[in-house]
């Protein structure tokens, strides 16, 4: 019996994926969960195993393709369990002996390790699960003929696109619905925006496969023409929308405090020498962080979230710390969970951990949202300050800035000391200058003398 393989929501509300590379051949023999490809989303790389045992007949599509969330990407041959159908899964339509009729033509689910996983072709319309996530709409993952779908339970549903296409409907007063999509599966693009109103705006972007075209023309490293052209997808295409929407959506204010930092400096070089710490990777990073989550306590503010749909201000009594990497494939921001529950040892080891999956392109699609404040340390590329754009959904960022040995006024001379600036941003709409302020004067402080945590505990 063949079996199709459509690329299954991932968990993160988008709509596509890209395809690194195939871990399978046709005709190799897999196993359940084996795992068979590597995708790209928009925020990391994520390794899809199977949802069957059987052998590879077909592999859709080829390593660099964007995908979109229900298209084909594998087929298998599988055993057939005498029932005609595989791992013992009720032929669709056909309800389980003791089932009421209920649930008689419900999609059922193959095991799967990422996502929902696969269905299983029905004759009845796909239920849409309740998701939360705010970013994207995504599709059932099986299409219906029209003629199977019961036209008196039909419902409208938001037409397909993606966020930065909703946004500018949005800025032009351009109803989605009104609109017909000229993408892959009816999806609906800049353009078809565009073109709706009169086709009077800026002149149309090409299509992606257009330029992903010229690229491979070209070569996508070739160095003889006067200008190189790259596909902008999966995380820089994702960063830069969520920067975009940061940037236009919070007032941000950025205030500077410059520090000197050298009792800091010298706690850390005591920590690292002292067998408690051993093994672990102390670092300028681990302390600021620390000197935050505690900072925190006394400003909560910072650690907020504006939410425009139901006009609240959320508080959070958590601290999901994210801490902004540089990887080969773009920006990323993972955050630890409940941050200012650990001790300095685990906060040591999880910047440790996170860091490293980060760089590697194996974060978790979970470690990537639910932050609710950032750090990002500027001071690795030698830079001092800055001017942070927020992490979408959080009310500040602090960049901390390169320690530099520093003429400084030290108990009434100039001395040589180790200085650091940190640059704070933050959403104007739920921190005051007066919280903002508060707060880095606080993490400041806790840096030029730690024993003030003392007064802050």
């Amino acid at each position: 019996m063949i079996k199709e393989f459509r690329l299954p929501d991932l968990g993160e509300g988008l709509t596509e994926s890209e395809i690194l590379s195939w871990k399978v051949a046709v005709g190799d023999t897999v196993t359940l969960n084996q795992v068979i490809a590597e995708v790209e989303t928009a925020k990391a790389v994520v390794e899809l195993p199977s949802p069957f045992a059987g052998v590879i007949t077909a592999l859709h599509e080829e390593p660099g393709t964007i995908v979109e969330v229900g298209k084909p990407i594998v087929s298998f041959e599988v055993a057939d369990d005498g029932g005609g159908s595989p791992s013992g899964v009720a032929p669709a339509g056909v309800a389980p002996a003791g089932a009421n009729n209920a649930v008689a033509g419900a999609a059922k689910r193959e095991p799967n390790l990422v996502g929902y996983g696969a269905v299983v072709e029905s004759s009845g319309r796909p239920v849409r699960l309740a998701r939360t996530f705010t970013t994207a709409v995504v599709e059932p993952v099986a299409t219906v003929p029209a003629e199977t779908q019961p036209a008196e339970t039909d419902t409208a549903e938001r037409p397909r696109s993606t966020p930065p296409v909703r946004k500018l409907a949005k800025d032009l007063g351009v109803e989605l619905a009104a609109v017909a999509g000229t993408g892959a599966g009816g999806l609906i693009t800049r353009e078809d925006v565009r073109n709706f109103v009169g086709g009077e705006l800026s002149a149309p972007v090409r299509h992606l496969s257009a330029v992903s075209d010229s690229v491979s023309a070209a070569g996508p490293g070739a160095q003889g023409g006067r200008e190189v052209r790259t596909p902008i997808k999966g995380v820089r295409k994702f960063t830069a929308a969520a920067m975009v929407a940061s940037a236009f959506t919070a007032p941000h204010a950025t205030e500077f405090l410059t520090v000197d930092v050298t009792p800091t400096m010298d706690l850390l070089a005591k920590l690292k020498s002292s067998r408690a710490f051993s093994g672990y990777k102390l670092t300028p990073l681990t302390l600021v962080a620390k000197a935050v989550l505690i900072a925190l306590r006394r400003n909560p503010s910072l650690n907020s979230r504006w939410e425009e749909a139901s006009q609240e201000i959320v508080q959070f009594n958590y601290v999901n710390l994210g801490i902004a990497a540089a990887t080969p494939r773009g920006l990323t921001v993972p955050n630890i969970k409940d941050a200012d529950t650990l001790s300095l040892l685990e906060l040591s080891e999880a910047l440790t951990g996170l860091t490293e999956m980060a760089r590697a392109g194996k974060t978790a699609p979970a470690d990537l949202s639910g932050g609710t404040i950032s750090i990002t340390n500027i001071g690795v590329f030698g830079i001092d300050a800055g001017t942070p754009i927020l992490n979408p959904g959080e009310a500040a960022i602090l960049a901390m800035g390169a320690v530099r040995r520093t003429p400084w006024e030290f108990q009434d001379e100039v001395a040589l000391r180790q200085v650091m600036t940190l640059s704070l941003s933050f959403d104007h709409r739920l921190v005051d200058g007066e919280q903002g302020s508060r707060f880095l004067a606080d993490v400041g402080a806790i840096l030029a003398e730690p024993g003030m945590v003392l007064t802050m505990v």
